[in-house]
């Protein structure tokens, strides 16, 4: 079974196949920067609740930044959301965005094994 999480757009906010969530972008709503990150986290928990899973199962994470001089708020603002040593592999690059007020998307895949399971109970 597939679960999809839509948006208003062409796209899911996340997609829960078999072991896995695959999730689509998440871009935070904001002033600065820490505004928008940590509204992006408010987001991807919310979007991962809707798949029985939480922050804790993220495996994988790309995150786009507009700024490389957010790195080093970022890498600060992840150890709030994961225990140390508990972090996901992660790929982090900058892009220009459509929406101008955007300075980050994440995207990213969490795996959980008792989704399948408790899918089908």
């Amino acid at each position: 079974m597939i679960q999809r999480i839509s948006t208003p757009f062409s796209y899911s906010s996340a997609v829960a196949a078999g072991d896995y969530v695959f999730i689509g972008l998440h871009r935070g709503f904001g002033d600065t920067f820490e505004e928008q990150i940590r509204d992006v986290f408010v987001h991807l928990k919310n979007t991962l609740e809707q798949c029985d899973t939480s922050l804790d199962q993220i495996v994988q994470v790309s995150v786009h930044l507009k700024h490389i001089e957010n790195l080093p708020a970022m890498e600060q603002i992840f150890c709030d959301y994961f225990a140390q040593d508990q972090y996901p592999a992660r790929m982090t690059d900058t892009t220009e965005f459509f929406d101008k007020d955007c300075l980050l998307m994440i995207e990213g895949i969490a795996y959980n094994p008792g989704l399948t399971t408790s899918r089908h109970t």
